[in-house]
């Protein structure tokens, strides 16, 4: 049989300390997707809305990345999800004789440094032109942008 161990005080305020971390991280989490849903805008015309995702903080041996090397990546990025698409993205049956290139949900590939870029809190986007998609990504954790 085991006996529960009393936790000393400092092991208690160390418990409260992270709990109301915890607590301040749920409540910004929610600020933060609030904002996003009131600020969002609409792509005009041929527009594309993504959105880029979070650039890892940490190497993968643990090596925390610079703020200098987290922008660059940032800027560089060459994946983003279709968050929308403007009325007449994809509508030119000329250019797009066999439909849309993307929809929305989709995982697409554009070249790094295009598009309209922007921030919603701490949410990157960027606003690209219905033929700035090079193509979509089945799954994106296997793809890396080449330094």
């Amino acid at each position: 049989m085991t006996e529960a161990v009393e936790k000393t005080d400092l092991e208690l305020q160390r418990d409260k300390k992270i709990a109301k971390q915890d607590a301040k991280k749920v409540a910004d989490e929610a600020k933060q997707s609030e904002l996003l849903d009131h600020a969002m805008p609409t792509p005009a015309g041929y527009m594309v809305l993504i959105a880029l995702p979070d650039v890892a903080e940490a190497y993968e041996q643990g090596l925390l990345k610079s703020d200098q090397t987290m922008r660059e990546e940032y800027i560089l990025s060459t994946m983003g999800l279709v968050v929308d698409m403007g009325m007449q993205a994809y509508s030119d049956k000329e250019r797009f004789p066999n439909g849309a290139w993307c929809k929305k949900g989709d995982c697409v590939m554009f070249r790094p440094n295009s598009g309209t870029r922007f921030k919603i809190g701490s949410n990157e986007f960027r606003l690209l032109e219905d033929d700035s998609i090079q193509a979509i990504v089945p799954d994106p954790r296997y793809i890396a942008r080449a330094t």
